[in-house]
């Protein structure tokens, strides 16, 4: 998988997610039919936005984005929808293009932010493994504090 297609997936999945939520926030707070949609659907919500921060972070190095780039594309996941306009807009300036610079027998690392990038690069699935462990963690934390909104 490329740069393109792993942000482009994870930029749609990241849209999907904000629909499933908005739709089940529509059925609790507008229609009042019921509230039984917004756990499952924060919670996927939630999980994907975390995965979308990590995959704009791992293809902003790759990538070599400027700073104000990379922000907007994290920024972008706040914003309903966004990232789909988000991921056309730097597609079309060419900031998806070519493969994994990092990847074995490619650009030697430079910095321990490339040189972790290369180590996912050469160990994918322990990689994706140590990931998904990760944002559990921090998504798992982020339940135990509780919703936005809500009183400890």
């Amino acid at each position: 998988m490329n740069p393109r297609t792993l942000f482009r997936t994870v930029a749609v999945a990241e849209a999907v997610t904000w629909a499933f939520l908005l739709l089940g926030m529509f059925l609790k707070y507008v229609t009042r039919t019921t509230e039984a949609l917004v756990p499952p659907a924060g919670a996927v919500h939630g999980f994907v936005f975390l995965c979308f921060v990590a995959t704009t972070v791992f293809i902003w190095v790759n990538q070599r984005w400027s700073v104000a780039t990379g922000l907007l594309g994290i920024a972008s996941a706040v914003v309903p929808f966004a990232t789909i306009p988000y991921e056309r807009w730097i597609e079309r300036r060419g900031q998806l293009a070519g493969a994994w610079r990092l990847a074995p027998g490619a650009e030697t690392p430079r910095t321990p932010v490339e040189q972790l990038q290369a180590w996912v690069l050469r160990s994918p699935l322990v990689a994706l493994l140590v990931a998904v462990v990760g944002i559990s963690v921090v998504f798992s934390v982020l339940l135990i504090i509780g919703p936005p909104g809500s009183s400890s």
